[in-house]
């Protein structure tokens, strides 16, 4: 089958029951292009009640065969679909770029062979999920089943419309469960173009199905009473809403990957030029626009000065790279779109009456969404710009003199994402990883996250953990089966 999509072709219909359908709601959707502020489309479909009913209902029907095929079928067809998104990679990543903007140097590329290995990885967990057995020395042999849960949906922020993908259907179907995604209504074309993939990929007919939409459409998804459980990225106050409306319908199962205002930590011992280029990608890349960005940045008072004039320097080595997202050359895009837009410069604008602007600080060029990598030097522990995510590349420098206080500094957040430490004392580094209160902790290193292993934070950042062996028991239940050895 040949890939039909392209940024001439765009995909707009839903993908229900391994079919391109109109959405019934009469309402669409408009997307916009980041470089320039031009309209792409103005007709893509918004699923309404009746287009998630539809779909809810195609993957009930499809659940009580999906959930009893064999470890190899279900392997076999996520390994083929990873297949076939590689073979199709730069298509879908112009298709990601058109909206978000994102350049293939420096995210395009990762974020598509993201996606692919995450269906990899998982569909190598098929026949490897194992459940458990307990003796019988009271006169019962249990045996413990992990079971799926059924009609499960992800929702997906803009920011990775194809990587986050892989690592939420990736485990749903492959623990036998049925799924429904709802991309961003920002950046919808990838995900769109998925579904002749999945069709080629050998899933049956409701097994992964594509429901595009706005906010309305999660909340339909989040509060429907056949959905079992629903994964979502995005923001705090987005994940507390989908939380309510969990609770509130049938006490679904619900994983959260939220916001954050991650931590680095540079001690005077810190290998300086690798702490600089951490620090500076960390909060640079996908323009910033990433979770577990490194926007707090400390460093000990030994090494401020040094440190100051290579991070300066490296952020505007940043800005310099910044152009049309199409180009090769390119490494720093614009942000998604003009209400983005408007919210980081916002920050940055409050933020010069609240700290001493280092470097950036304003917009690059005339057109586009486009804005300086920016570095706030000496906030107050309490000013906006330290405590709020602002999803952009900025970020704030603050200087430190001991350990004992530099932890209860990075821990004087409402998040709990991410955060790194830089020194070459692995016994400090250890205390502190021990000590920081985040899901994730770098050590020489920040803002990483592996299918290997768990991924998700504390406090506000989240609940629930994607990735690894954790991914798996997100979707599933456990069932204990208990045998009287002694009537048989």
């Amino acid at each position: 089958m040949s890939f039909p999509w392209s940024t001439k072709n765009l995909p707009k219909q839903l993908f229900i029951n391994n079919e391109y359908v109109d959405s019934k709601n009469s309402k669409k959707l408009e997307c916009f292009n980041p470089k320039d502020n031009s309209v792409i489309a103005s007709d893509v479909s918004l699923g309404g009640e009746a287009d998630v009913d539809a779909a809810v209902a195609h993957a009930q029907k499809a659940f009580q065969s999906w959930r009893k095929t064999t470890a190899k079928e279900r392997r076999d067809c996520l390994n083929k679909l990873a297949d076939l998104i590689d073979a199709n990679a730069e298509t879908l990543a112009q298709l990601t770029r058109l909206s978000l903007g994102a350049p293939w140097a420096s995210f395009g590329s990762f974020e598509i062979a993201l996606a692919a290995e995450a269906f990899r990885y998982f569909a190598g967990w098929t026949d490897k999920f194992a459940g458990e057995t307990y003796p019988q020395e009271d006169g019962f042999l249990k045996i413990i089943r992990n079971e799926p849960l059924g009609v499960c949906a992800g929702i997906i922020p803009w920011n990775g419309p194809l990587g986050n993908v892989g690592m939420k259907a990736g485990p749903a179907l492959a623990t036998g469960n049925t799924f429904i995604l709802k991309p961003s209504e920002k950046t919808p074309f990838s995900a769109l173009a998925l579904g002749t993939l999945i069709k080629e990929a050998g899933f049956p007919p409701g097994v992964f199905q594509i429901v595009t939409g706005e906010g309305s459409t999660g909340a339909l998804l989040a509060s429907h009473m056949k959905v079992q459980k629903v994964s979502f990225t995005g923001s705090t106050a987005t994940g507390r809403r989908i939380q309510e409306m969990a609770a509130k319908s049938n006490l679904k199962r619900v994983t959260l990957e939220l916001g954050g205002k991650s931590p680095a930590v540079v001690f005077d011992d810190a290998d300086l030029e690798n702490a600089i280029a951490w620090c500076a990608n960390a909060i640079t890349t996908n323009t910033g626009q990433v979770c577990f960005a490194a926007s707090r940045v400390y460093v000990q008072e030994g090494i401020y000065d040094k440190f100051v004039q290579g991070y300066k320097a490296a952020m505007e080595d940043k800005g310099k790279a910044a152009g049309d997202p199409d180009a090769k050359e390119t490494l720093l895009g614009p942000l998604v779109d003009k209400s983005q837009y408007d919210r980081v410069l916002g920050f940055i604008e409050r933020g010069k009456k609240q700290a001493k602007l280092l470097t950036g600080g304003g917009r690059i060029g005339e057109d586009g969404f486009y804005v300086q990598p920016t570095v706030f030097e000496g906030t107050a522990d309490d000013a906006e710009i330290t405590r709020e995510e602002i999803f952009g590349p900025v970020s704030v420098l603050n200087k430190f003199k001991t350990e004992e206080e530099i932890i209860a500094k990075a821990n004087d957040t409402h998040y709990g994402l991410m955060a790194g430490v830089f020194t070459q004392d692995i016994n400090r580094a250890l205390r502190f990883a021990s000590d920081v209160d985040a899901g994730m902790v770098g050590i020489n290193a920040i803002s990483m996250a592996f299918l290997s292993a768990p991924f998700g934070g504390t406090k506000t950042s989240g609940v629930g953990r994607e990735n690894a062996i954790d991914a798996l028991r997100m979707y599933t239940d456990k069932k204990t089966i208990f045998i009287n050895m002694a009537k048989l």
